[in-house]
């Protein structure tokens, strides 16, 4: 059973100046989720997702609210049950927003960043030799460090707590957009006047959050970024949004092997020119190799095994000696945004805006996305103060005050965002990524790729698109796939034997990630109806080599031999093992019949990344008493949410 963490700095009661509500039914009534009177609590900005953008936005809150004298409440919600449980650990971090955002980070004696990338090269992998090759200068890593991501947005949150008085809730995960009662804000696009988002619902049971602006930094492909999206068509005037799979492992190396600060990524096998995708190997301190790979999700191959992929990696003569006597300690898979500039949606909606990846911020060229992650949290904190303490006015009626509240506007983001070095950015190299879609392929990408990142850099005319001349998706649809051919057109992908402990099976890596979902709890991978669902079984398997039981790096999805009523369509069942879902959002990305949907489980399931490797002192161990009452808390509420006791489980 894995152990429940938990954050450092636990508090277990209300902070002064909290206002929770609760309405009692009837007891002994019947339990109904939709008729559930939730305890709500009342805040100024409501951050979704403690992750770089979020946090970096709280703390930003925080120092206007220094500067400038007005008190500002700001909640960080996350899913995670604790800070960087969900974030993958082994990155190289441009600390440009960092320098702006806390000046003397490099003094704090807590802070992670205590490894500088010394060096960068590109292979080129052929099946037995790894071939240098230049890399573009946008990959240059001169300043960079080299850190565990997980430890880093912890660090922040400590930042964010300890010397700010940001409220950060691990455990709670956003599962709907509270909206106004009524239409109270002008269309974005000039349609009349639309509901305006006024905070957020967290799982069931759960709790509202009604905020006066509510900032959305989920990550790639957030599920209520997906809901805002849709709702307000902010992607009208955008290209769709293109993903990858990202597939990470965390090795330590022998001292021979380890070569501190190094950063090598890599083109070529075992992807071949198709898929687009490459892998890299990142030296991280204390003799910590970070590896993985990367696949472009419009891949057309629908027996490909992105798992399999890394595994058939490691099979190089490269990786092999680097590896060898080297030990595994982690796992993980997350997808990541690959659009640029031309995929980004609109940012701000009534209410609201999209922060870091849950717009699509990474900079594909430089492989990073963090420093923009950053930056974009603090430019929508300047637009939130503003509408924070512009969205209430008082008047006087016979000598009473009465306050009414609007929804802050965050279209000054928009403008605010183009102005900021972000958009610069993203413009230089918004080309890169689409020209390996070219009928030029993998060569004609890297041809294109480097006379632009060398010479024209990003000045010219033209923007290419991601989707075809005529490509039409209906709102909300993959363009990623709309790329997947039937399995007619291509033959299954060979795949070597797995070698432990260089290569093994999926479920060995799979238990490296911690990962734990309450049992009781509804499936939080939805797949549609009875009828549907056979239509989805008929379609996928008949055309598409069941996609899903190939794709998914964590095995939630599989389609096995059933017969009578057990069967849904040609002789199968489709089964989901969503306790294994380490929340790398694929399946809702890339199945071809677009009909399932990954929304959020209970708060504090999923992965446990920040527990696996990245405390050089040994993981924070709550005390035994708090542990047990953290990894009962989904029980307590859904059987006391009505009591008296409500207040002080929700706060646990």
């Amino acid at each position: 059973m894995y152990r429940l963490p938990l954050k450092h700095h636990l508090n277990l009661f209300p902070k002064c100046g909290r206002s929770v509500h609760t309405t009692p039914v009837v007891a002994g009534a019947r339990f109904d989720p939709r008729a559930i009177e939730r305890p709500s609590d009342d805040v100024d900005v409501c951050i979704v997702g403690a992750g770089p953008a979020g946090l970096s936005a709280a703390i930003k809150l925080k120092q206007l609210e220094r500067e400038r004298g007005r008190e500002i409440r700001v909640v960080v919600l996350e899913k995670g049950g604790e800070v960087g449980a969900h974030i993958l650990s082994g990155a190289v971090i441009e600390p440009r927003a960092l320098n702006e955002l806390i000046p003397s980070w490099n003094s704090h004696p807590s802070n992670p960043l205590t490894q500088p990338a010394t060096s960068s090269r590109m292979l080129f992998l052929t099946a037995s030799r790894a071939i240098p090759i230049p890399h573009p200068p946008q990959m240059s890593n001169k300043g960079n460090y080299i850190a565990s991501l997980s430890a880093f947005t912890r660090w922040l949150a400590t930042v964010a707590e300890e010397e700010y008085g940001v409220e950060i809730y691990p455990g709670f995960a956003g599962a709907q957009l509270l909206l106004s009662d009524e239409p109270d804000t002008q269309d974005l696009w000039g349609g009349g006047l639309v509901k305006s988002v006024r905070g957020v619902v967290t799982n069931e049971p759960g709790m509202e959050f009604r905020a006066r602006v509510t900032l959305l930094a989920e990550g790639a492909h957030g599920s209520l970024s997906k809901m805002a999206i849709a709702k307000y068509d902010l992607r009208r005037e955008a290209e769709p949004q293109t993903y990858a799979i990202g597939l990470k492992e965390v090795w330590r190396v022998s001292e021979d092997k380890y070569k501190a600060g190094e950063v090598v990524h890599t083109l070529g096998w075992p992807l071949g020119t198709a898929p687009y995708g490459g892998g890299w190997v990142y030296h991280m301190e204390d003799g910590l190799v970070s590896l993985g790979l990367v696949v472009g999700l419009d891949y057309k191959n629908p027996y490909l095994e992105p798992y399999r992929e890394l595994q058939k990696m490691k099979h190089h003569p490269y990786f092999r000696s680097l590896l060898s006597g080297a030990e595994r300690l982690a796992y993980g898979a997350r997808s990541l945004t690959e659009g640029g500039l031309q995929s980004l949606p609109r940012l701000s909606f009534p209410g609201g805006a999209l922060l870091g990846c849950a717009a699509g911020m990474v900079n594909v060229a430089k492989i990073k996305g963090t420093h923009n992650a950053m930056k974009s949290g603090m430019v929508a904190a300047e637009v939130a103060y503003d509408a924070v303490h512009g969205a209430s006015s008082t008047t006087e009626t016979d000598g009473e005050s009465t306050t009414q509240d609007t929804p802050g506007d965050m279209t000054p983001y928009d403008a605010a965002f183009k102005q900021s070095w972000i958009y610069k950015d993203l413009h230089e190299v918004r080309n890169l990524r689409p020209s390996f879609n070219t009928r030029l392929g993998l060569w004609g990408g890297v041809a294109y790729s480097g006379i632009d990142s060398l010479f024209l850099k990003g000045r010219v005319p033209w923007t290419f698109p991601h989707k075809k001349h005529g490509t039409k998706l209906e709102n909300g649809r993959s363009l990623d796939a709309s790329h997947t051919d039937p399995a007619a057109m291509h033959q299954p992908r060979e795949y070597p034997p797995f070698e432990a402990p260089l290569s093994t099976d999926l479920l060995t890596s799979l238990a490296l990630t911690g990962t734990n979902h309450a049992e009781d709890q509804l499936i939080h991978l939805r797949v549609a109806t009875l009828p549907e669902r056979k239509s989805h079984v008929k379609a996928n398997v008949e055309t598409y080599a069941g996609l899903l039981g190939h794709a998914c790096p964590a095995g939630v999805y599989e389609y096995v031999d059933a017969e009578g009523e057990e069967e849904d369509a040609c002789g199968k069942k489709l089964v989901i093992n969503s306790q294994n879902c380490i929340h790398c959002k694929l399946c809702d990305i890339k199945v071809p019949t677009q009909d399932i949907t990954w929304s959020v489980p209970e708060g504090g399931g999923g992965p446990k990344y920040s527990t696996l490797h990245v405390f050089p002192h040994g993981p924070h161990r709550p005390p035994l008493v708090i542990a047990l009452l953290l990894a009962l808390r989904p029980i307590l509420l859904r059987n006391y949410h009505n009591s008296a006791l409500s207040p002080f489980f929700f706060f646990l």
